[in-house]
């Protein structure tokens, strides 16, 4: 058989999942489906395998104890799955440093933040913010724009030969620093407005609001310095775009839209 370029694993059962799929089906799906798929890779001779991970498989080690500062989530923070979702992802990552190792795959792990469209799946924060208003503010922290996502892993297949393994956390880039932890869990909406100090007036104009606490924050300096990856759309290039009455979303994100988990979310961006 001629030799096959690359893999792109994106194919997942979902944290929205597990309402309404055994643990066995996520087992079969993200474990035994990402074992085939490497099975066969192998066989077929791929040169690169890419496979779309989450920061959900963090989970336990997202949530710091009480009067803690937040936490600083990168690669080398140890997973706590808290579900099966995660538990999965971590064994199928698992399975990938495996084929690594064993049969010299090259393959490259993206643990990718937040980007779906679906109304969030909170109830208590749905009933108390805009859904638009959720997602520009986790742009702070843990989400992040679907061309950035791709362009994340066009970099990955690129680099798979020349990284052989690896993890990365693909999230929009973060505007805090390590110091900014404490003050991010009592009060964030302070250390967002000195970062930030347009942002009232046009938070005000849409009636939003500002997270009074943030407990982690996803940090993509790896990935950016070792796939050269520069995401484009985080918190302040967002801002700039809802001053100008535009959508903040990419190009890509609005003409993909919602497909699938929860009813489409609405994005009053423009001026009321």
């Amino acid at each position: 058989m001629r030799d096959m370029e690359a893999v792109i694993h994106t194919a997942t059962l979902h944290k929205p999942h597990i309402e309404t799929h055994s643990h066995q089906q996520f087992v079969d799906t993200n474990v035994t489906g990402t074992l085939t798929l490497l099975e066969g890779a192998t066989a077929a001779g791929v040169r690169r395998f890419v496979f779309t991970s989450t920061t959900s498989l963090y989970g336990r080690a997202n949530v710091p104890a009480s009067g803690r500062p937040a936490a600083w989530i990168d690669e080398d923070v140890i997973p706590i799955p808290k579900n099966i979702y995660g538990a999965t992802k971590r064994a199928a990552e698992d399975l990938c440093e495996l084929f690594y190792v064993d049969n010299g795959l090259p393959c490259l792990i993206l643990r990718t933040s937040r980007f779906f469209p679906e109304l969030d799946d909170n109830p208590e924060l749905r009933g108390s913010y805009d859904d638009a208003n959720i997602k520009l503010n986790e742009l702070l922290y843990r989400r992040v724009d679907l061309e950035d996502v791709v362009s994340a892993h066009l970099l990955a297949l690129r680099s798979a030969d020349s990284v052989g393994f690896g993890r990365y956390v693909v999230s929009a880039t973060t505007p805090f620093r390590q110091e900014d932890r404490a003050e991010l869990r009592t009060d964030a909406s302070t250390v967002v407005r000195r970062l930030f100090p347009e942002c009232d007036a046009i938070y005000g104009r849409l009636g939003w609001r500002l997270f009074p606490s943030i407990e982690r924050v996803y940090v993509n300096d790896r990935a950016r310095a070792e796939l050269g990856w520069m995401p484009r759309y985080d918190f302040g290039s967002a801002l700039e775009r809802l001053r100008m009455n535009e959508d903040p979303r990419s190009p890509l994100a609005l003409s993909i839209g919602a497909k699938g988990y929860h009813a489409t979310a609405t994005y009053p961006y423009t001026q009321r």
